[in-house]
C-alpha cells in the first residue's frame, strides 16, 4: 500500500500506553509507512503511477493537482467532447486520500450550462480555502472565452464534491494594453533582430489594437505562486495575441489587477517559479516559432513588469510545461523534451535555479515517435512528505477510433528517482 505521510494522532512523551495484544490494522498501517520513510530517508527511489480513472472515449485534458490540508490530493481537469466542437465540456475533479492507492469516482466541479468549460486551476491560498479558476468558452472558441472563479470552505469530505461559494467571472483592467505591446515589440525588435518575423510582429501589432480581442480570451493553465507578502500571481495567455501575462491579486483572490504583457513571438501557457533573490522566471510554450525552445522572462519587481521573452536552450514542440521549487531550494521542471510531437514526458531538476539541469528522467516515451501516444499537459507540487506529484493528459493511439484511449495519468516520485536517471524506456 502506498502511504505519503504520518498520521497525525502521537503519544504524548511520558503518558501510560499498553502494548495491544495484537496488531490492530492501524498500527500495521504506521509500520509500514515507517519503513517507507526509512527507504525515502536512506535515499532509495521512490516511484508510483496510475491512471485516475480508465481510458474512455471522451477528451479529457488540462489537469490541475493540489495538496489538500488534511494530505489529500485533488486533481481537476476538463472532460468532453471537444470544446471547439461541443458544449458537453464540464471541468471534473477526483480525489486521491492520503492513505489510499486508488481514487475516488469522478465528480462534476463546474459545468455551465450550453457552454464548454477548460483549463481548470486549483489552488489552495493562505487561508486555505480552495479556488477553481477557469474558462468559460463562448462561440467554440477560446478568444471569446473568460475567466470564471469559485472558492470553498467546505472540500475536504472524500466523498463528495467541493461546497463552492457563489463564485464570479474574474476581470481585471487592462489599461494601455495596445501600449504596452508597442513598446514591447520595439525592444524585442532591438535586442532580438536574429528573431525577428515580420508577418506575426504585423499581426501583434493589429491584434493587440482590438479592444475584444485584446481584452477577452485570457485562459489560465498553471497555478499561481504566493508570494511572500502574500501577493498571488495567476499566470495567463491569450491565443488571440500569442503571448503572456500575470494576473495580480494582493487581497487573497478578491480582486484583480493585470501586469505588463510578456511581449514576445508566440510565447504563451506561464509557469513562473520565485528565485532565492525574489526575482521570478516564467517559462513559456513555444508556439512553434524557430528555434523550437521553451522561452523565458525575468521580473524584478514581484510581477508588475516583465523582460521580452527569449528562448532558453530546452526543447519544445508547442506544447505546455510546469515547474516548481522544491523545500531544497531545487527547480523541477516538466516538459515534452522533444521539438515534434508529445510523445516523451521528461522531468528535469536544476540545483542552480535554471542555469543547468543537472538530471533528467522520463514520466512516460513512446519510440514510434511524435504519431504514436501523447502525454503532455503537466501539472506537479511537491507534498509535505517531499514526493513530487505529476498529473496529465495520457492518450495513446489506437487503429479503431471508437476504442478507449484517454485518461488522467497521476505519478508520485522523490527526487532520488529522478538523480537515478532512465533505467528501461516505455513503451
Amino acid at each position: 500500500m502506498f502511504y505519503r505521510r504520518m498520521p497525525k494522532q502521537v503519544i504524548a512523551v511520558g503518558s501510560r500506553y499498553t502494548a495491544p495484544k495484537f496488531f490492530p490494522f492501524s498500527f500495521i498501517c504506521i509500520l509500514t509507512l515507517v519503513i517507507w520513510l526509512s527507504l525515502s530517508w536512506a535515499g532509495e527511489p521512490i516511484y508510483h503511477s496510475e491512471l485516475i480513472f480508465p481510458l474512455e472515449k471522451w477528451h479529457n485534458h488540462a489537469s490541475s493537482i493540489a495538496e489538500l490540508p488534511n494530505g489529500d490530493l485533488l486533481v481537476a481537469w476538463y472532460r468532453g467532447s471537444g470544446e471547439h466542437e461541443s458544449n458537453d465540456v464540464r471541468i471534473m475533479g477526483s480525489r486521491k486520500a492520503y492513505s489510499s492507492k486508488a481514487w475516488n469516482e469522478p465528480f462534476v466541479m463546474a459545468d455551465t450550462p450550453n457552454f464548454p468549460d477548460g483549463n481548470p486551476v486549483i489552488f489552495i491560498d493562505r487561508q486555505k480555502q480552495l479556488h477553481l479558476i477557469w474558462s468559460m468558452i463562448v462561440a467554440n472558441d477560446w478568444r471569446a472565452s473568460f475567466l470564471k472563479n469559485r472558492v470553498s470552505v467546505d472540500y475536504q469530505r472524500r466523498k463528495q464534491a467541493p461546497v463552492w461559494k457563489i463564485g464570479e467571472p474574474l476581470f481585471f483592467d487592462l489599461k494601455d494594453i495596445s501600449s504596452r505591446i508597442h513598446k514591447g515589440i520595439k525592444e524585442d525588435l532591438h535586442e532580438n533582430s536574429t528573431q525577428v518575423n515580420a508577418e506575426r510582429i504585423a499581426l501583434l501589432k493589429k491584434s493587440s489594437a482590438d479592444k475584444f480581442l485584446s481584452h477577452m480570451g485570457w485562459i489560465a493553465r498553471s497555478r499561481p505562486v504566493v508570494l511572500p507578502m502574500g501577493r498571488i500571481l495567476l499566470p495567463l495567455y491569450s491565443d488571440a495575441l500569442s503571448l503572456s501575462m500575470i494576473a495580480i491579486s494582493d487581497d487573497g483572490g478578491k480582486r484583480w489587477f493585470a501586469s505588463n504583457p510578456i511581449v514576445g513571438l508566440g510565447n504563451i501557457q506561464p509557469t513562473v517559479v520565485r528565485k532565492h533573490d525574489g526575482s521570478l522566471v516564467a517559462f513559456m510554450r513555444n508556439t512553434g516559432l524557430a528555434p523550437k525552445r521553451l522561452q523565458m522572462s525575468v521580473s524584478k519587481d514581484d510581477g508588475i513588469t516583465w523582460s521580452v521573452a527569449t528562448h532558453i536552450n530546452l526543447p519544445n514542440p508547442n506544447s505546455a510545461a510546469d515547474i516548481i521549487r522544491l523545500g531544497n531550494g531545487y527547480w523541477a521542471l516538466v516538459y515534452n523534451d522533444t521539438e515534434e510531437g508529445r510523445h516523451s514526458l521528461a522531468v528535469s531538476v536544476s540545483i542552480d535555479e535554471g542555469k543547468s539541469w543537472n538530471w533528467t528522467r522520463h514520466l512516460e516515451q513512446d519510440l514510434r515517435g511524435s504519431g504514436a501516444g501523447q502525454f503532455h499537459y503537466p501539472s506537479v507540487v511537491q507534498t509535505r512528505d517531499g514526493l513530487m506529484h505529476v498529473s496529465y493528459s495520457y492518450f495513446l493511439n489506437h487503429l479503431h477510433q471508437e476504442a478507449p484511449n484517454k485518461a488522467i495519468k497521476h505519478a508520485a516520485f522523490n527526487l532520488q528517482w529522478v538523480q537515478a536517471g532512465d533505467r528501461l524506456v516505455k513503451k
